[in-house]
C-alpha cells in the first residue's frame, strides 16, 4: 500500500522591512506613532553599520540597544529589571539640536487620488515623526514648529525619552488649512538656536520664494545647517486627462477653467523650472535641498537625514 508522501511546507514568507513599504500601505497601519516606530525600526536594521556615535563620560539618558550598539554600554540592571537591552547615553552625545518645521498649509492636505494616495501633509506628518526618532535615538536634541500664514505650536528642543510623546501629540493636532508663510517660522527658529544646529524644513514650497529664500539664508548665515523636503504629490509634476477641467488654487480659493491639452506643456515645464531653480538657490547657498514624492518610501529622505546628520559629528 502507497503512503503518500506529505506535501512540503510553504515556503515562508520574507517580512517587509516598513520603510520600504509606499505610503498607500503605511496609512493602514495606524496612527503617526506607530508608522514611525515601524520605519525608523526597518531602516536602522537595514543598515550596515551603525549610525551611533561614541560615548563620553557624563551619563545624560538611556534608550533602547540597537544593533551594532558596543556593548560594554549595555545596562544589565535596566536589563534586570525590564528583561529588555538598554545602552546607555552620555553627555557628549546630546550635543547636536535639530528643528523640524512642518507646513500644514492648505496645499499640504492635497492628494491627487484621494482614498488611494494620503495626502502630502500626512506623508509629512510621517516623515516628520521618524526623523524625530531617528534624531532622538542618537542622543540628539528635537524641536518642532508647525506652521501656516502664522506659527501654530512650538515645542522647544529637548532629548530623552519624555520628548518623543509630546513630539507624536504636537503631530496629530487637526489637519491642514489656510494660506503658507514659512518665512515667519524660519526667522522664529534662527532667533531661538543659539547653539549650531540642524534645520529641516518639510513643505511642498507653495510660499513666496524671495522671502522663504532669504530667511533660510539667514538661518544659515548663523551658522545652522539646512535640510530642506519638498514633499509633492505625483499628480503635481504634470496634467493628467484630458478635456476641460476646473483649476483650484487651496490656499486662496482662486479658480481657472482650462483646456488640459492646450495648457499640458506649459504646466510641466513650469513645474520642473520651479524644482530645478529651488534646488539651485538652496545649494548656492550651502543648503541641502530633496524632492520626496508623496507615494514614495521613506527610506531615501530617512538616509539623506543621517548622512547630513553624520557630518555635523
Amino acid at each position: 500500500m502507497a503512503v503518500p508522501l506529505p506535501s512540503p511546507p510553504p515556503p515562508r514568507r520574507r517580512s517587509r522591512r516598513v520603510d520600504l513599504l509606499p505610503p498607500q500601505e503605511l496609512a493602514q497601519l495606524g496612527g503617526v506613532e506607530l508608522v514611525a516606530r515601524g520605519v525608523v525600526e526597518g531602516f536602522l536594521q537595514g543598515l550596515h553599520s551603525s549610525p551611533h556615535r561614541g560615548f563620553s563620560a557624563t551619563f545624560a539618558d538611556h534608550r533602547s540597544y540597537q544593533p551594532g550598539d558596543d556593548l560594554r554600554h549595555l545596562d544589565w540592571r535596566m536589563l534586570g529589571r525590564s528583561g529588555r537591552l538598554f545602552v546607555k547615553q552620555f553627555e557628549e552625545e546630546t550635543n547636536l539640536r535639530a528643528y523640524l518645521l512642518l507646513d500644514l498649509s492648505a496645499s499640504m492636505g492635497w492628494s491627487s487620488r484621494p482614498g488611494d494616495l494620503p495626502s502630502k501633509d500626512w506623508f509629512a506628518r510621517q516623515l516628520a515623526a521618524a526623523l524625530a526618532l531617528l534624531l532622538l535615538r542618537q542622543g540628539d536634541s528635537v524641536g518642532l514648529i508647525t506652521f501656516q500664514d502664522r506659527i501654530l505650536d512650538r515645542l522647544a528642543t529637548r532629548g530623552g525619552s519624555t520628548q518623543w510623546p509630546e513630539l507624536i501629540r504636537r503631530l496629530e493636532a487637526p489637519g491642514a488649512g489656510g494660506d503658507t508663510q514659512a518665512a515667519s517660522a524660519i526667522r522664529d527658529v534662527a532667533l531661538r538656536l543659539r547653539r549650531r544646529g540642524l534645520v529641516i524644513l518639510l513643505s511642498d514650497l507653495v510660499v513666496e520664494p524671495e522671502e522663504t529664500i532669504r530667511a533660510l539664508r539667514f538661518l544659515r548665515h548663523r551658522g545652522h545647517h539646512v535640510l530642506v523636503f519638498q514633499i509633492l504629490d505625483p499628480g503635481e509634476l504634470d496634467l493628467k486627462g484630458g478635456g476641460e477641467a476646473l483649476l483650484r488654487d487651496p490656499e486662496s480659493g482662486e479658480e481657472l477653467r482650462v483646456r488640459v491639452q492646450d495648457h499640458r506643456e506649459a504646466y510641466r515645464r513650469a513645474m520642473e523650472g520651479s524644482i530645478q531653480e529651488w534646488h539651485r538657490e538652496l545649494r548656492k547657498s550651502g543648503m541641502d535641498h530633496h524632492l520626496v514624492l508623496s507615494d514614495a518610501p521613506f527610506s531615501s529622505s530617512l538616509r539623506n537625514c543621517l548622512s547630513k546628520r553624520s557630518r555635523l559629528s
